[in-house]
């Protein structure tokens, strides 16, 4: 029902009250006009309630941040009682919006709306209800579309970061203690060949077969590259417009962009992600990029597990890690303390600070206390 509704309804009164009154047939007729406007105003909008035909869907289900997709709506009203334009309300990724679509009668319309993917993560996009409303704007009535809406993933996108540094005598490919071959894991065995060290022959062996045999032994995989980003709710965004989601995308890209660096030169890397949607992802060549990011879009920022226990939690892989990323919008002491242990135990640790304030004085004791235990920093601000 709509204010005009209650117009009408008085005026109707008022009218009917005047035609009983003084008979006059002036009123009658107003009266059964008022009457018939309430009447079809009533029955078009229950009818094109039922006889509306509604689909729609996207272009394209992912792409990459900052480009263009387009949500396609095919609106039949197969009444041929007209209605006022139809008042359809969509979710987009910048929020909600109200269309007016003129339907027509008995056709077929097809309207296209474009809309940029402004941030990271998955959005659902389309029209989510249509209003109907009689030509006299009397009667509104609500039809929620059916079925879920499309679903579309905006993908973080890479930038440049420099490369990591390495252990002094980790070239990146093994560390000091497990370089050439494991000696407590022999795997195999073969002929002697010249060169070969005499600590390597399996004299029982030899003696048996009557000829030098000496033994081979498992190569220790290269060390991994353990990247550790936040997934809790960023902090410092409040002040600035769109704050949140930029913050959040610019940890995702971050992420994207140390893993990418590393996978470009074949060194194995391994993001677990420790928030609302739990998952680790592994790899040590560029082609399975695109499942990292698909895992970032995904995640949610919230509901995770406090950062500086998932730093602690994480210790215990550093005997396999030449590097570390750490990826954070925080900076505390708690967070500080943990990023210096990963540092002691022995791996080289890069620590991103997403900010946008990189000259906050208040971090400047922190910095430099990451910075006495030969920790680089770097800063990030959100674009």
């Amino acid at each position: 029902m709509t204010d005009r509704l209650y117009t009408v309804l008085f005026s109707l009164a008022t009218t009917l009250l005047c035609a009983l009154s003084l008979g006059g047939r002036l009123f009658y007729l107003l009266s059964f006009v008022l009457l018939a406007m309430l009447l079809y105003g009533l029955v078009s909008v229950l009818v094109a309630r039922q006889m509306l035909v509604f689909s729609q869907g996207l272009s394209i289900t992912e792409a990459d941040r900052g480009a263009e997709a387009t949500l396609t709506m095919t609106v039949q009203l197969r009444s041929l009682l007209p209605i006022a334009p139809l008042n359809v309300q969509m979710q987009t990724p910048a929020g909600d919006a109200g269309v007016m679509v003129d339907a027509g009668i008995m056709r077929e319309r097809t309207m296209t709306f474009p809309f940029p993917l402004l941030h990271v993560g998955v959005f659902l996009v389309g029209a989510k209800k249509v209003l109907l409303t009689d030509v006299f704007g009397l009667f509104r009535i609500r039809r929620n579309v059916k079925g879920t809406l499309p679903e579309i993933v905006s993908l973080p996108r890479a930038f440049g970061v420099e490369r990591l540094k390495f252990p002094e005598q980790d070239d990146g490919k093994a560390l000091v203690n497990r370089a050439g071959e494991d000696v407590t894991s022999p795997e195999d065995t073969r002929s002697y060949r010249q060169g070969d060290s005499l600590k390597r022959i399996h004299w029982k062996l030899s003696q048996r077969a009557q000829e030098l045999i000496v033994r081979r032994f498992e190569v220790p995989a290269p060390p991994d590259t353990l990247i550790l980003m936040d997934c809790n709710d960023p902090v410092g965004g409040d002040k600035q417009p769109d704050g949140l989601m930029r913050l959040r995308d610019t940890l995702c890209e971050t992420a994207l962009s140390a893993a990418k660096m590393q996978m470009e030169d074949q060194n194995p890397i391994r993001v677990p992600l420790y928030g609302a949607r739990l998952g680790e992802f592994q790899a040590s060549h560029a082609g399975s990029l695109q499942l990292l990011r698909e895992e970032l879009a995904y995640q949610l920022f919230r509901g995770g597990e406090r950062f500086e226990k998932v730093l602690n939690v994480e210790l215990r892989r550093m005997r396999r890690t030449g590097a570390t990323v750490v990826i954070t919008t925080r900076l505390d002491a708690d967070v500080i303390k943990a990023v210096i242990n990963i540092r002691k135990s022995g791996p080289s640790v890069r620590f991103y600070l997403v900010t946008f304030t990189p000259d906050d004085p208040q971090s400047a004791p922190f910095i430099s206390r990451l910075q006495h235990h030969l920790v680089e920093v770097c800063y990030v601000t959100p674009a």
